[in-house]
């Protein structure tokens, strides 16, 4: 029953705690609203998540959402320096091909989503074969070093987790 209730219980709890965060106050109505969209969007969503892959390493993944975020405070001062204090001819952006050992899909995604989240980058493309990511940078004058960075920092963390 409550596996139905709630098919993807890690889903309910992050629409709960967004919806508290956006709102910003926590009143009856909120958590009453909250509860809402973490019992129906997972519910209505369930269907189209069949072999969705189960998430064990909880802590790895925690882990891994505070270093993102402590990557992202970072890649904004970096950014905010870039863009108030180089010259437009020091920039040097381009597009970088970066190849992934993922395989599930929901760890591409959150890779995509990672760099696309992380200030100064973007991913723009993946390959037909869904082993390569294209992705701009703002500032990259050592593309290796950038790819070195997200393969070792972020893929092989979720590598980790969901494999």
């Amino acid at each position: 029953m409550l596996r139905r209730l709630f098919p993807h219980p890690l889903l309910s709890m992050l629409l709960f705690a967004t919806w508290i965060l956006l709102v910003n106050q926590i009143k009856v109505g909120s958590i009453v609203m909250a509860l809402i969209l973490a019992t129906l969007i997972p519910m209505l969503t369930a269907p189209y998540w069949p072999n969705r892959p189960p998430l064990k390493k909880v802590p790895a993944f925690a882990a891994y959402v505070l270093l993102v975020m402590w990557d992202i405070v970072l890649a904004n001062i970096q950014v905010a320096r870039i863009v108030l204090f180089m010259r437009n001819e020091n920039i040097r952006s381009g597009w970088l091909a970066i190849p992934i050992d993922l395989k599930t899909p929901e760890a591409i995604t959150i890779l995509a989503g990672t760099i696309t989240m992380t200030p100064g980058t973007v991913t723009s493309d993946m390959s037909s074969c869904g082993r390569v990511l294209l992705i701009h940078a703002l500032h990259a004058p050592d593309p290796d070093a950038v790819i070195h960075d997200i393969k070792t920092r972020y893929e092989a963390r979720l590598k980790r987790i969901f494999e």
